[in-house]
């Protein structure tokens, strides 16, 4: 990616939000119910937040940095894969509670649609005593997990975040994550809760569900009337750009051939926040943040390829490989010990 020089330019990017086992089985045609289904099975780092961390840092931004909550259960492996793709991860281990996990049903047909079944696990347990103001230090945009808005631990940590934030006058992000957990928080309590965001990140349905309306342009429009800059994600229609109540850009999306659309909205996302920290308008941005999308479609699993030869193991018997010596946490009688000096990122015990 070119960058531009720009204001943000240089500045770190902090991402709050989950960090899960993915399991994803791509499987052809309709499942069979009651019996078996042939699949391909493949057990892979994921998590919305940290997914968008990964992918900030593939697209140029030289300091990323991820606030999340595991289990001790496999806290291991989750640091070394978020390290191995330039991430800096302060992870919070869970004394109670696994790691999420979620099983990616992935349609091997043309679209590559998939359909998630999801135990959030540690993630939704985040709370507003694992924040601290100083992860603001150097920090020009934070990014929220819009999963966060889904548990009452996770909405008073985004409270606490935004106010920060705002004190500091580090401008805010945030992906709605769901349309179907969206449907349960409720339209107006979602609209209240992102009060003080600047950037919103709607899927197409998430932005028609917010508003009513069937139609994507006529959605990010009054969005935008709540939250200064929307950037509704429109699949293989690329993406629109709609800012205080005008759609200001339409992006095409980048052609690809689709092997597994999971992640594909935090590749935009990732992208999209590396290029306004790099200095690139909106619209530029949001071209970049297509380019992710279609890379994104055409692996499997989330994330990126890790830069790190170590973080890119291949899970065992559908398990995240044991710890190795290269890793930074060993755990001890279940839980890790406090973070030693020389590692890339820091993990607290809960």
């Amino acid at each position: 990616m070119s960058k531009a020089a720009g204001p943000a330019a240089g500045a770190g990017l902090l991402v709050v939000g989950d960090v899960v086992t993915d399991v994803v089985a791509r499987h052809r045609g309709p499942l069979a119910s009651g019996t078996d289904t042939a699949a391909v099975i493949r057990t892979l780092p994921g998590g919305a937040g940290a997914n968008v961390a990964c992918w900030a840092a593939r697209w140029g931004c030289a300091d990323v940095r991820l606030l999340g909550r595991v289990g001790a259960d496999s806290v291991a492996w989750h640091e070394r894969e978020l390290v191995g793709c330039g991430v800096r991860p302060r992870l919070v281990v869970d004394p109670e509670v696994s790691t999420g996990t979620v099983i990616c049903l992935v349609d091997g047909g043309a679209a590559a649609e998939r359909t998630f079944l999801t135990d959030s696990g540690a993630s939704l347990r985040l709370t507003s005593d694992d924040w601290s103001d100083a992860l603001l230090d150097g920090v020009g945009r934070l990014h929220l997990s819009g999963y966060l808005l889904f548990s009452a631990s996770g909405r008073a940590l985004v409270r606490t975040a935004l106010a920060a934030a705002r004190a500091r006058g580090v401008p805010v992000s945030l992906d709605p994550a769901s349309a179907g957990f969206l449907a349960e928080l409720g339209v107006d309590r979602f609209l209240g809760l992102v009060r003080g965001v600047e950037v919103l990140l709607p899927s197409r349905d998430e932005a028609c569900l917010l508003t009513g309306s069937r139609d994507a342009a006529e959605a990010a429009v009054e969005l935008s009337r709540h939250v200064p800059l929307v950037v509704a994600k429109e699949g293989a229609d690329g993406a629109l750009v709609a800012r205080e109540g005008a759609v200001l850009a339409r992006v095409p999306a980048v052609p690809a051939t689709p092997r597994d659309t999971t992640g594909a909205g935090d590749a935009f996302t990732g992208a999209f926040l590396a290029a306004l920290l790099a200095g690139h308008g909106p619209k530029d941005a949001a071209a970049e943040r297509c380019a992710a999308g279609a890379r994104a479609v055409e692996r499997v699993g989330a994330r990126p390829p890790a830069d790190d030869a170590n973080s890119a193991v291949e899970p065992v018997n559908g398990r995240p490989p044991a710890h190795d010596a290269n890793s930074t946490v060993e755990p001890v009688n279940g839980r890790p010990p406090a973070h030693d000096e020389n590692s890339a990122g820091t993990v607290l015990p809960g």
